[in-house]
């Protein structure tokens, strides 16, 4: 396997194989994303336009099998900034971690960590203070939960980050079980860098 970052026009032209990774991996729990590549390539141009945008794109050899994104939070989607009106935060000094997404059978492997980790230098390298993600907000007894599953959030924890209270964005798009998109809450984490 190989992790290549990818920048500029690398980045430009992964783009549709991280869309399909997207929709693949988010269809599981908690995301339940019925994507579509439309939909990709609108919600992915902040990428294209973004001088300061990366991924991080994992190769199980020309596979692409992972891949983690980030870029200036004033300069990706509106309704992630909008998470921070009416707080004290300064927007120009966050850098936002995009999506994390790795096919479940390469997960446990330490993959994960090396996402944050280039993601955090990357953002401390270009000068941010902060960094956040946003993860989303499911009720507890959803029917679509799996019994097994394991939350993700001891792990972000153990990376140093906390849930930021009051601090939600609505994003919308289609869960797999409906037949139209409705709006989600995702929770917005971050630490310093």
């Amino acid at each position: 396997m190989k992790v290549e970052m990818l920048t500029g026009s690398a980045l430009s032209d992964a783009l549709d194989d991280i869309a399909r990774l997207r929709i693949a991996v988010f269809r599981d729990w908690p995301y339940l994303y019925q994507g579509t590549m439309e939909y990709e390539r609108t919600y992915l141009q902040a990428y294209e336009i973004s001088e300061k945008a990366i991924a991080l794109a994992v190769y199980d050899g020309d596979w692409l099998i992972g891949a983690s994104t980030g870029a200036p939070l004033s300069e990706h989607a509106e309704d992630f900034a909008e998470a921070f009106d009416g707080t004290l935060f300064d927007i120009d000094t966050i850098f936002y971690c995009g999506e994390s997404v790795l096919l479940p059978r390469y997960r446990g492997r330490g993959i994960g960590h090396q996402f944050f980790d280039a993601r955090e230098d990357y953002a401390r390298g270009m000068g941010f203070e902060k960094i956040c993600f946003a993860g989303v907000v499911r009720p507890p007894d959803h029917p679509l939960k799996p019994p097994a599953y394991r939350a993700l959030e001891p792990f972000w924890k153990k990376r140093g980050y906390a849930r930021l209270p009051g601090v939600v964005a609505h994003f919308k798009w289609q869960d797999v079980d409906q037949t139209a998109e409705t709006a989600k809450p995702l929770q917005m984490w971050m630490r310093d860098l």
